[in-house]
């Protein structure tokens, strides 16, 4: 199905803090259910996850750094949140990462994703990025499809997360950005 025509990609500001958390809590109890800890996802509150991502906002320092929302009949649908890659093994002046990327599951199977990914590949390029990583829950079959489909390979990096008080592992995926400057010559 083709991506709806009411849709826009922008930068993300402070007052999408409240919608972005919205979308941020039902993408994980809908994606993650049978994945993590059930208990763990029913008690996600967006209203608990407000003051972080309006902290997060503010902190935006494009062309390298920022969030990128969807809107969908200026309904928030979705974000990307870039910067530069928090790796070790990895240089943050060449990779660039995708460190949240979620859809509200109302919008998933429309094409919706693959535009913002589009947009967020097309900001990390401008950012000066030549390559971008991210990392995906080993066991999301469904996120790991869209990745590979949007031309992301994975490494061979692992990490567990024990954060939340139970482990979640995490497999690294990487791609080359194309270079803006190469289509205008």
């Amino acid at each position: 199905m083709p991506a709806d025509r009411g849709m826009r990609v922008r930068k993300a500001t402070v007052h999408d803090a409240a919608d972005i958390a919205e979308v941020h809590v039902r993408s994980w109890q809908a994606a993650y259910r049978g994945l993590i800890s059930q208990h763990y996802l029913d008690g996600l509150d967006p209203v608990r996850h407000r003051s972080r991502w309006s902290a997060s906002l503010a902190e935006a320092r494009w062309p390298r750094a920022g969030t990128l929302v969807t809107e969908l009949d200026d309904r928030i649908v979705g974000f990307a949140m870039l910067c530069p890659t928090r790796d070790e093994d990895l240089d943050p002046a060449s990779f660039g990462e995708i460190a949240a990327f979620y859809l509200d599951p109302g919008v998933w199977g429309r094409g919706i994703g693959r535009r913002l990914m589009a947009a967020a590949l097309a900001h990390l390029a401008e950012g000066g990025y030549p390559r971008a990583a991210l990392w995906v829950l080993d066991t999301n079959r469904r996120a790991r499809r869209f990745y590979e489909a949007t031309g992301w390979h994975r490494d061979q990096a692992v990490k567990v997360d024990d954060s939340r008080g139970f482990p979640i592992t995490e497999i690294r995926y990487r791609r080359e950005l194309d270079d803006p400057g190469r289509r205008e010559r």
